[in-house]
């Protein structure tokens, strides 16, 4: 039997949400075939040095390119703008994805292969990528997939309350990507005991703040050097020169970042590395400062002050797509900023404290089983085969009661 991982996008921070789940179904089911798939040699770069000695040993690397003249031509024309490369593969690689019984993905491109290409005996398997509350996320596509692994209890709800997806095919498994070695590596700010703030704007054109008052936010804290910043936006803000959105079909531009910016002692500016997504921001920051992200769910990983940017004026506070928001003060512009970071660090009452580990025990139910484990053991189930369960310490068992 044969399960395929498939990493198809630009960037890598997708890698992180289901490479775990593959090493760890590799390990325990040696009769299972398990492949790696990549798109592209940045993502082929980072699976490989996250997989290790196990490609070639128990995991098999597998490259995808397009094959066809034609589809190498309009990527050529259309990658500038949009992600072409990333539709096409699909139909110049049919006869890989026929020779496979189960693929796992984070992203919804591959239903492709049922929706246009008609294979339905294909069983695809959604992991997802974070734990955001996005609408996008809990849409009715979702309930195409033939699994969903889901990394808490508010997930699972709200794809069987928003999206139709059947409690049966859903599977809480936590977080896989905690359960990668964290990184120590931090930025190339002084370490001078001022406060670090992480600025995190979405890239969705209708959704980001980047686009009507980012450039502000960043003035700001050239103006006030008490403070220390990241940015460390959304790792495709910046990948092309136009940002693309299907959902609402809205397009803009990200610009340029300007000289002051990046001649500011207090400012260190990271469009895409590594870092922009490995956890490297989230575990140094004390303060997070975004939109609609779902990273501020991994930096609630440790409970500290957030502050959040209505650029767009929605009336958040019933929506459960803004429920993160609920987890430090909210601002509509900039010179709000101030009072705001004041306000979170301080939470004399520990408001936001409680919200916050209320927000976060929704959204990843953890255990002593590592995450990757228990998405495997998922997986394993879709495909007729059956794992061991890991048995859970005495220590959490009585925990539990």
């Amino acid at each position: 039997m044969k399960a395929c991982f498939l990493f198809n996008h630009d960037q890598v921070h997708q890698v992180a949400h289901s490479l775990p789940i593959a090493l760890a179904l590799a390990d325990a089911a040696p009769q299972i075939e398990v492949i790696l798939a990549t798109t592209n040699p940045r993502i082929q770069a980072e699976v490989t040095r996250l997989a290790g000695a196990r490609i070639g040993r128990s995991v098999t690397l597998r490259p995808l390119t397009l094959q066809r003249r034609r589809s190498q031509c309009m990527a050529a024309l259309a990658e500038p703008f949009a992600p072409a490369s990333k539709l096409l593969v699909y139909g110049d690689n049919l006869d890989f994805f026929r020779s496979i019984d189960v693929l796992v993905v984070a992203e919804k491109t591959s239903l492709i292969l049922k929706t246009r290409y008609g294979l339905d005996r294909l069983k695809i398997i959604h992991t997802r990528h974070g734990a955001g509350d996005r609408a996008i996320g809990f849409d009715p596509i979702s309930a195409l997939f033939d699994h969903v692994l889901v990394s808490g209890d508010k997930i699972r709800r709200r794809l069987i309350a928003d999206a139709g997806v059947e409690a049966s095919r859903i599977s809480v498994v936590g977080y896989p990507k905690f359960d990668l070695p964290m990184t120590t590596r931090t930025h190339a700010l002084l370490n001078d005991g001022r406060p670090v703030v992480l600025y995190n704007p979405h890239v969705s054109p209708h959704l980001s703040s980047w686009f009507r008052v980012g450039r502000q936010i960043l003035d700001w804290f050239v103006e006030h050097d008490e403070y220390q910043l990241i940015f460390a936006p959304h790792v495709m803000l910046f990948e092309r020169s136009f940002a693309l959105t299907i959902d609402k079909l809205r397009i803009d531009r990200p610009g340029r970042i300007e000289d002051r910016y990046l001649r500011a002692d207090n400012i260190h500016i990271d469009l895409g590395s590594r870092a922009s997504s490995n956890m490297t921001y989230t575990r140094r920051a004390d303060i997070y400062l975004g939109d609609v992200s779902s990273q501020v769910y991994e930096f609630l990983l440790e409970p500290r002050p957030c502050v959040f940017v209505n650029a767009h004026h929605v009336p958040w506070t019933n929506d459960p797509n803004y429920m993160h928001w609920r987890a430090g003060p909210v601002i509509d512009m900039p010179g709000q900023l101030g009072e705001a970071l004041t306000l979170a660090r301080r939470d004399a009452h520990g408001r936001y404290a409680s919200v916050q580990r209320a927000l976060f025990d929704a959204s990843f139910d953890l255990t002593d089983i590592p995450s990757s484990v228990r998405a495997a053991t998922a997986v394993a189930g879709v495909m007729g085969v059956e794992l061991a369960t890991p048995q859970m310490s005495e220590e959490r068992r009585a925990a539990q009661g």
